[in-house]
């Protein structure tokens, strides 16, 4: 009895210095914040909500959780690719700032925006693996990413979606840190960056329709339905979004995570036309199809966004869900000619001018991966 006791404090202490003490697991909100966020009309209690009902991916009933994880256990030998990815490799030269707008995907959701003369980057998850512990999880498509982290310049602006480890990772924002001049986040995700390292002065948070002007670039918070978390005791501790970013030389809109619904068509009422949008498209499942979207309901969100131009993004990188790797590409694509939406496909690393006559439409996919 004595041994189990001891074997328990042991645990509980481990735990509780975990939770409080391992940075990559980012901040706990403090009294103070959480009766600042009562003052939004999207926190209710302790915790985030969305604007309409919206379940977390629990399945119904005992029969369907026991199925869902037996389907995870067994895998999808083509959830990933059976080789790395290529990327195209990027000199500092890429990194310019020139007259044209361009955006440059490095797979799943990570993006540089180059904008009116202002490098932009969002959501720069470019560690090896979605995961607090960098071995554990799965890991990257591609061997590294198309540049190092030293190679970038000063970075005017890191946007950041919400704080779930494939958009918000700690060791990229570590790396990152001395060369950003701002950071724009949702709110309560202050805390995590200021653990980090990162000087409070420079760190901005919005609610969802906060407006913003930075270096001449207007800036919406938008609504996304998601959640968010980093730990097993803060589920929705912190806000989710998606962000309309507006320069001279272009409008974009930046979905976050989203799951489908009414939100989609009131940001473009408010905020499009768009040039371009970066819409999500992967690591999608019928148990969490609120949080995530299905590839035909991307292309529809891109149209009640009223975007011109459309990349799909939160693939090509990680496997979260159960889908081929190339299913979400595939089937978005497909949806995309049969309602005649301009989308382009660019390879990781490869960048896209926004208001070009042609964009990259190759199906890139079909040739890599494989053995």
């Amino acid at each position: 009895m004595i041994i189990s006791i001891v074997i328990i404090l042991v645990l509980v202490i481990c735990i509780y210095l975990l939770l409080n003490f391992y940075a990559p697991l980012g901040a706990s909100q403090s009294s103070a914040r959480r009766r600042e966020f009562s003052q939004s009309n999207n926190y209710e209690g302790k915790s985030f909500i969305n604007a309409i009902p919206t379940t977390m991916g629990v399945a119904s009933s005992s029969k369907e959780r026991m199925s869902l994880m037996a389907d995870f256990i067994k895998g999808n030998p083509n959830s990933r690719p059976r080789k790395p990815l290529e990327i195209i490799p990027l000199s500092e030269n890429h990194f310019a700032a020139g007259d044209k707008p361009r955006l440059t995907w490095f797979g799943h959701s990570a993006s540089l925006l180059q904008l009116d003369g202002k490098t932009i980057l969002l959501d720069p998850m470019f560690g090896r693996a979605p995961s607090p512990v960098s071995f554990i999880g799965g890991k990257r498509y591609s061997k590294k990413l198309p540049f190092e982290i030293e190679q970038l310049p000063i970075i005017d602006a890191v946007i950041i979606s919400h704080d779930h480890y494939d958009h918000l990772d700690y060791g990229s924002i570590v790396k990152l840190k001395s060369r950003v001049k701002r950071f724009i986040v949702p709110l309560g995700v202050a805390p995590h960056l200021v653990k980090w390292g990162i000087e409070p002065a420079i760190i901005t948070e919005h609610d969802w329709w906060d407006e913003l002007s930075y270096e001449g670039i207007q800036l919406v918070c938008t609504p996304a339905r998601h959640f968010s978390g980093r730990s097993l005791t803060d589920r929705n501790a912190t806000l989710w979004c998606s962000w309309v970013i507006n320069g001279q030389s272009a409008n974009i809109f930046f979905s976050g995570d989203s799951g489908y619904g009414p939100h989609f068509k009131e940001i473009g009422e408010k905020y499009g036309p768009f040039d371009l949008t970066l819409m999500e498209c992967g690591q999608y499942n019928k148990h969490w199809e609120s949080i995530h979207m299905f590839p035909e309901q991307t292309v529809q969100a891109h149209m009640d966004v009223r975007g011109e131009v459309m990349i799909p993004i939160h693939w090509g990188a990680f496997t979260l869900s159960l889908h081929d790797w190339t299913d979400p590409v595939e089937r978005v694509v497909r949806a995309a000619k049969e309602r005649n939406i301009n989308i382009a496909t660019p390879r990781i690393g490869e960048a896209v001018q926004i208001g070009a006559t042609s964009y990259p439409v190759e199906e890139w996919w079909n040739k890599q991966g494989s053995d």
